[in-house]
Parts: structure tokens; C-alpha cells; sequence
């Protein structure tokens, strides 16, 4: 098999291993190598140091952090937060990991974008206000921020009851409204490790799928198509009407018409009818 006998290699400060490497044994029969590195050099949740590049010119950045033999295969993983791009009053996680083969300069991601997550933010005044918002963020299995209201002052990582009420007591004294927000990062927040699994699962899903033609791992759905007409005027809607598979290495392709089990779209979706 392509991937067998190779090495492995994650770049991570905050424990994705725990669920990546268990994927890897499972499906390869490989192990992983940890290898930290300072990613938080390209950006951080919590805003300290903003994040430039755009998620995938972020993981190809931690890619080169590593430094690692011409015959490793590095993964790396970035997740982003914020509305879903069609449920725009939902929060959504956005994860992808991405796996380079320096020995045959092959790259693969795997994405999987959930509305399981417990992103939030807010400003309280009181302990009471604090409390509700930890509630509803799952606190303590999840981390907690706080920092005062001219973000000067941050306090990462809280994990505990007692560390919360004491960054709170502390933050509270000099100002009269202070900052809250879930942390984000992995090895605090077990429901976007939930979420970097199914990232895993859709990578692995792109690893042992081979382009027909020349036989190399990551044959997968790359892009779309739109233009499904309306049902009603026959006009082209923003709707996809396929998708296109295609490989990276020899540029075969296969395009997969009426994905979504129409050939035509209804005119609620249609600026035409519906505009």
C-alpha cells in the first residue's frame, strides 16, 4: 500500500494526537510522530497574534516548521470559527488537516465543517453573568478566557472552578465589565476534537481513494459546479449541478452531474422567479 512503511509526523502544541493517531493504527497500521512547534507563531484563537494567511497557506506554514527528512509525511491541522457560511445565525468549526508527502510533493486535506461548537463570547459584570455563560460553554470540561475590556489583560487556559473565580476576582477589581470567551484550542475544547476526528476520517476517506488514471492517492472531490436550472423557467440557479473529482498529480478528472439526486432546482432558489 502507498502509505505503509512510512513515517509519520503531526506538528501540534495542544494534544491532537489523541485523536489523530488512533486513525492512523487503525486504518495504515502506522504511528505517529508528535513534533511541537511554535504554531502559535501563526496566529492564535484568542487574538494576541492575528492569523494573515488564509487556513490552508497557514498549515503549508506549519509544514515547513517541521523540518523533517525528504521521505516524511507531515501532517498538520487549523480550524477556523465563526457563522456558517449558509446558516448565517449558526456557529460552525471549520477544520482542516492537511498531509504533505515531501517524498512525492503530494498534498491531501481533509475538512469537515460541523455546528458542533461551543464558540462564544461575551461581556459580563457580575459572577452570576460569568457562571451562565460557562453553563452554556460546558465549563469546566471545556476552557474558559477571560480578559478585561481594553484586552490588555488575558488569562488562557482556565479549567477549573476555582482558577475561574479567581481570574474573575482579579480581572473585576480594576474594571467594571470584563471578557469571556470559550478556548478555543484543542487540547481545552473536547467538542472541536470531536470535530478534528471527523477531519481525520474525511482524510483518511482521501488517502485510500486513487486517481484512475494514475493511480495517486487523494482522488476526490475538488470543486463544484453550479447552474442548476429552475424547474420553472429554466433558468441557471446558484444551485450546484455537480461536482467535479480530479487529481492533482495528472490532472484527470470525472464530472459527477446532479450530485444531490435533481436535475432540477425549485423556484424558491431562483432569482429569476424569485428574486
Amino acid at each position: 500500500m502507498f502509505w505503509n512503511n512510512r513515517d509519520f509526523f503531526l506538528i501540534t502544541s495542544h494534544k491532537k494526537e489523541q485523536v489523530i493517531a488512533p486513525i492512523l493504527q487503525e486504518f495504515f497500521g502506522v504511528k505517529l510522530t508528535v513534533i511541537k512547534a511554535d504554531t502559535d507563531s501563526l496566529g492564535t484563537f484568542s487574538g494576541e497574534i492575528e492569523r494573515l494567511s488564509d487556513p490552508t497557506s497557514t498549515l503549508r506554514k506549519k509544514i515547513k516548521l517541521a523540518q523533517l527528512p525528504a521521505d516524511a509525511i507531515v501532517l498538520a491541522s487549523e480550524g477556523s470559527f465563526g457563522p456558517h457560511p449558509s446558516l448565517y445565525f449558526v456557529q460552525s468549526d471549520d477544520e482542516l488537516i492537511l498531509l504533505y508527502d515531501k517524498l512525492n510533493d503530494l498534498e491531501i486535506v481533509g475538512r469537515k465543517l460541523s455546528t458542533e461548537t461551543n464558540f462564544n463570547q461575551n461581556e459580563i459584570s457580575s459572577w452570576h453573568e460569568l457562571q451562565s455563560f460557562a453553563e452554556k460553554a460546558q465549563f469546566p470540561k471545556h476552557g474558559l478566557i477571560l480578559r478585561d475590556s481594553k484586552n490588555k489583560q488575558i488569562i488562557k487556559g482556565i479549567s477549573t472552578v476555582k482558577d475561574l473565580k479567581k481570574a474573575f476576582e482579579e480581572l473585576i477589581s480594576t474594571d467594571s465589565k470584563i471578557k469571556v470567551e470559550t478556548d478555543m484550542r484543542a487540547h481545552l475544547n473536547p467538542t472541536r476534537m470531536t470535530v478534528i476526528r471527523e477531519a481525520m476520517l474525511d482524510l483518511v476517506s482521501k488517502m485510500n481513494s486513487y486517481c484512475p488514471s494514475c493511480q495517486t492517492p487523494g482522488w476526490s472531490i475538488k470543486s463544484t459546479i453550479k447552474g442548476l436550472r429552475c424547474e420553472w423557467c429554466g433558468s441557471p440557479t446558484e444551485s450546484v449541478k455537480a461536482y467535479v473529482k480530479s487529481c492533482d498529480k495528472c490532472n484527470c478528472q470525472e464530472i459527477i452531474e446532479f450530485p444531490n439526486g435533481k436535475n432540477r432546482e425549485s423556484p424558491e432558489y431562483c432569482s429569476n422567479c424569485n428574486p
